[in-house]
């Protein structure tokens, strides 16, 4: 009889993809969500620019005449020739009338080598000036700098804060959990904007400061969000089998359950982005925000107000432009992120 040799299994087909891996692969399938990421990195790599003093770095420059409009083509520059001759006449010496008449011909002839030019600039203003003449195109460039700096960290900063309370909470239990949720309670009890204002008033002005204000301002949802799903999650199958073989609390929250709440978290990080650019909105407003030296999209779009007045429009839509084609795809990556995390839609429950 012959005997059946049953084939030798590789580690490729005994091992799975790992979350992080299938989660690449489901994502690199959304061509929306690749496209947003595109944009978001070129955001990017357009505020490190602007970081390092490739772009924008003349914004303050007045380039035109204060509130011009938006052109493509910059005036042309009007060349004026100055002739200075002396007066015509056959042979006439006027010196004992005209004491200046011997200087005539040198001062024509320097007048030749030293043409003036009209002092109109050339400059093209796609989305014309401010109040100042300054380029309005790199004063929102260098405003995504400090509005995407400022709203980036701040999410990144509540959401870390979030994640791991929320973590340790939903996961521990106990007198651990009561103790966060009294601090999370305390947190929620005060208006939000008497929570800003109040640590305003500790940290000051500044980029550095608007982050700590909002991020620990912000990170009360996030808390909420993740302790519950951590209080689901604790006493599943697989977490119950990560810890028969020995896994370590750290390695069951963060290496087991964390991938699988994920998507909760990226939500919330997308959500905090977006409001957190439009709260540097309204510190800068009311004084709080950025130093008066420095741009954001919130500055720019305070200023835009007394200029609608005008019918100057540019200025806020610069900002509003840049802000919205940020905010979106920002939003739709993280969406993307979220669906490829997610466990349900991968099929895993």
């Amino acid at each position: 009889m012959s005997t059946l040799v049953s084939p030798q299994l590789t580690p490729s087909m005994t091992r799975g993809k790992g979350v992080w891996a299938a989660a690449a692969t489901r994502f690199k399938t959304d061509h929306v969500g690749l496209t947003s990421l595109v944009i978001v990195v070129l955001f990017l790599l357009l505020v490190l620019a602007s970081g390092l003093g490739l772009v924008a770095k003349d914004w303050q420059t007045e380039r035109g005449v204060p509130d011009a409009p938006p052109t493509f083509i910059g005036p042309a520059a009007k060349t004026e020739s100055v002739a200075i001759a002396a007066p015509s006449g056959p042979n006439v010496d006027i010196s004992a009338v005209d004491p200046l008449a011997p200087r005539y011909a040198e001062w024509a002839e320097a007048a030749k080598k030293y043409q003036t030019k009209d002092a109109v600039r050339a400059d093209t203003l796609p989305f014309g000036g401010d109040r100042l003449g300054r380029d309005v195109l790199a004063k929102a460039i260098k405003g995504a700098q400090v509005s995407i700096l400022v709203g980036v960290s701040s999410a990144v900063l509540a959401t870390v804060i979030g994640t791991l309370l929320g973590a340790v909470a939903g996961f521990f239990g106990g007198k651990v959990g009561d103790l966060l949720e009294w601090v999370y309670n305390v947190f929620t009890a005060i208006p939000g904007i008497l929570l800003i204002f109040a640590f305003a008033a500790v940290f000051g002005r500044g980029i550095g400061s608007v982050v700590l204000i909002l991020g620990l301002a912000g990170w009360t949802g996030i808390y909420r969000l993740v302790r519950a799903e951590f209080i689901k999650h604790a006493n599943r199958d697989y977490v119950r089998s990560a810890e028969a073989i020995g896994a370590s609390n750290a390695s069951r929250m963060f290496r087991h359950i964390l991938p699988n709440v994920s998507h909760v978290v990226l939500v919330q990080l997308s959500i905090h982005v977006v409001g957190f650019i439009k709260s540097e909105v309204i510190l800068s407003y009311l004084g709080l925000g950025v130093g008066v030296d420095q741009v954001s999209w919130g500055t720019m779009l305070s200023e835009a107000q007394s200029e609608l007045i005008l019918g100057h429009w540019w200025q806020l839509a610069a900002a509003t432009i840049f802000m919205a084609v940020f905010v979106t795809a920002f939003s739709l990556m993280t969406d993307a992120l979220r669906d490829a995390l997610d466990p349900k839609l991968r099929g895993l429950e």
